[in-house]
C-alpha cells in the first residue's frame, strides 16, 4: 500500500510544524470544502471523488521512507517528524453523497479534528476532489447531450496515466458507459470498451487486409475504424471482412453529422442493419447536441471530459471555520477581499418537494431542516474509520437518481449543467 503523504504542499507541514511549537496543533478544528464560483453558464457541478479520497486518506501515512526523505531537507524540525511518525487521522468527516450536484458555498465535505491532524489533508482533500468533480461535471453535462446514448470514456492518452485512472472513475460516476483504460477497469470494475487505431490499418498492405486481420482475432462482433482512407470504401470492406453480423464501424473524422448518416444508409444496403455506428473526434456537448438527429448508437469522448469541457477545476476551496469541540465552537473566518469565507460549522439540505425548483439551504450547525427539504451530508469518516463513501456504483447509481432533480435546477432546456 503506497502512501499519499507526499502528495501534499510542504506548507501543511511547515503550519503543523509551527502548530506543534506553539501548542495549538491539538485544539479541535473544523474546516469545510465548498466551491467559490462554477465555470460561467453552468448551474451546478456534480460531487465526485469521495472514494477516492477516503482510501487515500487511508493510506496517508509518513513511514520511515518519507520521514528520512523529510530530515534530509533540514527543513522540518525532529519534533514535526516524531509526531508525524504515529499519524493517524482520527477525526470525523461529513460530506455530500458522491455523484450529488452541488452549488458554489454549500459545504460538501466537513473535516472535524485537531488542527494538526486536520491542516494536513488540505491538498490531497483538494486535489481529488477539484479534478474528480470537474470531470464528472462534464461527464454528466455530456451525458445529457448525449440523449440516452452511451459513451465511451477515452480520454487517457490526453492527461497524466494517474489521472487518466481518476478521469475514468469520475466519468462512470458522471453517466459514461464504459472506459478505454484498462487500468481503471482493473482497479474499478468500469467496462472496457476499444476499438482500433488508424496505424493498425496503415500496418497492412490494403485496408481489406487489415480489417481481416482484426476480424480474425476479435471475431465479428468488433468495431472497425473505416475513415483511414474513405469511409464509404471502408464500410464495404468491413462488411466484406466479418459479414451482416459486424459488430460496429467506428468514424472518427469529417462532418460526423453526415457521415453518420451515410454510414448508416450504406450499412443497412448491405444488409448489416445491426451494426452500430460508433462516432468519435474531439467531440464536446455542443457536438452531441449536433449528432442528435443522427443515426448513432455509440460516442467515444476523450479530450473533453479530462479536461472537464475546459473547466479542469471545480473551485474547491478548504477552509477553517471554527476552532474549539463540538457544541462548544467558536466560528473563525476570513475577511480577505473577494475571497471572505462564513465562519461556523454549517449544515446543508436540498428543497424542491412537490415538484419545486430544488435549490441548496445552508444554515449554522443546529438548525432544523427545513420543510421539504433533505439533508445533503452524511457520515463517511467516524473517528478515523471509514463508515460510508466507497462504492463506486452507489455514487453512479445516485447521480442517476438526482439527474431529474437537476434538470429542474437548470430551468429545463438544459444546455450547461
Amino acid at each position: 500500500m503506497s502512501s499519499t503523504a507526499l502528495r501534499t504542499d510542504r506548507y501543511e507541514l511547515t503550519m503543523l510544524d509551527a502548530a506543534l511549537h506553539a501548542g495549538i496543533a491539538e485544539a479541535p478544528a473544523t474546516f469545510e470544502v465548498f466551491s467559490r464560483r462554477l465555470p460561467e453558464g453552468r448551474k451546478a457541478g456534480v460531487f465526485a471523488g469521495l472514494g477516492r479520497l477516503v482510501e487515500g486518506i487511508e493510506r496517508f501515512r509518513f513511514g520511515a521512507a518519507e520521514l528520512q526523505w523529510l530530515a534530509a531537507g533540514g527543513w522540518l524540525s525532529r519534533d514535526a517528524r516524531d509526531w508525524l511518525r504515529s499519524y493517524r487521522f482520527s477525526g470525523t468527516i461529513d460530506a455530500y453523497r458522491e455523484g450529488e450536484w452541488y452549488a458554489p458555498g454549500s459545504p460538501v465535505l466537513t473535516v472535524e479534528g485537531s488542527f494538526g491532524e486536520a491542516v494536513l489533508l488540505e491538498t490531497l482533500v483538494l486535489s481529488v476532489l477539484n479534478f474528480d468533480s470537474a470531470v464528472a461535471s462534464a461527464a454528466s453535462l455530456l451525458v445529457e447531450a448525449a440523449a440516452g446514448r452511451p459513451i465511451i470514456e477515452m480520454g487517457s492518452r490526453r492527461t497524466d496515466p494517474d489521472a487518466a485512472v481518476a478521469a475514468a472513475r469520475a466519468a462512470y460516476v458522471g453517466g459514461f458507459a464504459a472506459t478505454s483504460n484498462l487500468e481503471a477497469g482493473r482497479r474499478y470494475g468500469i467496462p472496457t470498451a476499444g476499438t482500433a487505431a488508424h496505424s493498425f490499418v496503415l500496418a497492412f498492405p490494403t485496408e481489406a487486409d487489415a480489417f481481416a486481420a482484426q476480424v480474425a482475432s476479435m471475431g465479428e462482433a468488433t468495431t472497425l475504424l473505416v475513415d483511414t482512407f474513405d469511409v464509404e470504401t471502408g464500410i464495404r470492406h468491413a462488411v466484406e471482412a466479418a459479414g451482416r453480423r459486424l459488430g460496429g464501424i467506428r468514424v472518427d473524422s469529417g462532418d460526423l453529422p453526415v457521415q453518420a448518416r451515410r454510414a448508416r444508409r450504406l450499412l443497412d444496403d448491405l444488409g448489416a442493419e445491426a451494426t452500430k455506428v460508433v462516432v468519435t473526434g474531439d467531440l464536446d456537448d455542443a457536438g452531441l447536441r449536433a449528432l442528435a438527429d443522427a443515426p448513432v448508437d455509440v460516442y467515444g469522448v476523450g479530450t473533453n471530459v479530462v479536461t472537464g469541457l475546459g473547466a479542469p477545476t471545480a473551485s474547491f476551496v478548504y477552509k477553517l471555520v471554527a476552532l474549539g469541540p463540538t457544541g462548544e465552537q467558536h466560528a473563525v473566518a476570513k475577511r480577505s477581499p473577494g475571497k471572505a469565507t462564513v465562519g461556523g460549522r454549517k449544515e446543508a439540505w436540498r428543497s424542491g418537494a412537490g415538484g419545486a425548483t430544488p435549490c441548496d439551504l445552508v444554515g449554522p450547525i443546529g438548525t432544523p431542516a427545513p420543510p421539504g427539504s433533505r439533508p445533503l451530508v452524511h457520515r463517511v469518516v467516524e473517528e478515523g474509520a471509514c463508515v460510508g463513501g466507497r462504492s463506486l456504483e452507489e455514487a453512479r447509481e445516485w447521480h442517476q437518481a438526482v439527474r431529474t432533480e437537476m434538470r429542474r435546477a437548470t430551468a429545463l432546456g438544459l444546455e450547461r449543467l
